[in-house]
């Protein structure tokens, strides 16, 4: 009997452990109305997808909106329902923010960009897609760092943001727990490189596998 009632108590801790853990770093995803859908559908689902794993479920993934209406449209006609907004109290372990054809309305947001600026100053982890590196860099993210934006877009960073080191004709670019992409279907590859960081390049693959990302080398 005593054995038994041990093996129940260990059950119990064991159980109320994985509970107290499970989801308990936070992926967010910034999106505004305009958004591109690849910059923010392809991180869901390759973020969304490791989380259904053992390895990755402490993570669960929050689609955070930029005003307090939690109704987005994209720019291609997605309508998402955010989980989150920036008002509300957030301690992210990643935050991504993805890009529009027009970044204006959002640059000039200036509690969108404090929001970006404290979360840079708690996350492990800040990355973006396509043109959200200028949000990142309105922020002050990127400041000294390696970053790329939309394939022809560099030269426009580089101007703008002239403490950010540019990188020309790269897809993924990461420096010090920050990751810029070209966006687009580039996105998968950046939410990959981001995935073997907080992970292991082998989960990542099983991921890609899973998804069959991986056969995508294939296509062409």
């Amino acid at each position: 009997m005593k054995n038994i009632s041990k093996l129940l108590s260990l059950t119990i801790f064991l159980l109320m452990t994985v509970s107290a853990n499970a989801g308990s770093s936070q992926i967010g995803i910034l999106v505004f109305e305009g958004f591109l859908t690849s910059d923010v559908t392809a991180p869901i689902e390759v973020f969304g997808a490791a989380t259904k794993k053992s390895w990755f479920s402490s993570y669960e993934v929050v689609v955070i909106s930029a005003t307090k209406n939690k109704v987005v449209s994209s720019e291609e006609g997605l309508k998402i329902i955010a989980d989150k907004t920036i008002y509300d109290q957030l301690e992210l372990d990643v935050l991504l923010v993805p890009s529009a054809y027009d970044m204006g309305d959002v640059l000039d947001d200036k509690q969108l960009i404090e929001f970006i600026r404290k979360q840079g100053g708690s996350a492990s982890w800040m990355a973006s897609n396509c043109s959200g590196a200028f949000l990142l860099a309105e922020a002050g993210i990127l400041d000294g760092k390696n970053a790329t934006t939309w394939a022809g877009g560099e030269k426009g960073l580089a101007k703008a943001y002239p403490k950010i080191n540019v990188q020309y004709n790269q897809n993924v670019v990461v420096d010090d727990k920050v990751i810029t992409s070209n966006g687009g279907s580039v996105s998968y590859q950046a939410a990959f490189e981001l995935l073997a960081k907080l992970s292991s390049e082998k989960f990542a693959k099983e991921i890609s596998e899973a998804i069959q990302f991986n056969r995508l080398k294939h296509a062409f």
